[in-house]
């Protein structure tokens, strides 16, 4: 998950995107996975905030979007990543995923900045 893209807006929502690179030799195993997520996995998302999640792919490379409607975005992805069931998923789909070059260390998917967004 990404850091903000942008403050919260008058409803509460805060947009969030990313980007990472998927290996070409896992495209077929990523979309396999992404074809039946786990349930516990989507309750996750849902518990810690997350809505309207979607993942794009083009040309290698993974595109994330989420809008955030919890009150601390920080605690709710801190509970995401102690979730056992989320963990194993991870396990299965960071191997197919790379960290763009411009990454920060330690970063996987690399936080976008919003430049538009209609009012």
């Amino acid at each position: 998950m990404a850091t903000p893209s942008s403050p919260p807006t008058h409803d509460g929502v805060q947009r969030y995107a990313s980007v990472i690179r998927l290996r070409p030799e896992h495209e077929a195993e990523y979309r396999r996975l992404h074809a039946d997520v786990w349930p516990g996995v989507l309750q996750r998302i849902r518990d810690s905030g997350i809505t309207n999640y979607s993942i794009f792919l083009r040309d290698g490379m993974l595109f994330s979007y989420y809008e955030y409607v919890g009150d601390n975005h920080a605690r709710d992805l801190a509970a995401m990543a102690d979730d056992p069931e989320t963990r194993r998923w991870w396990e299965l789909t960071d191997p197919c995923q790379q960290p763009v070059p411009s990454a920060a260390p330690g970063e996987r998917w690399a936080a976008l900045t919003e430049v538009f967004h209609t009012p």
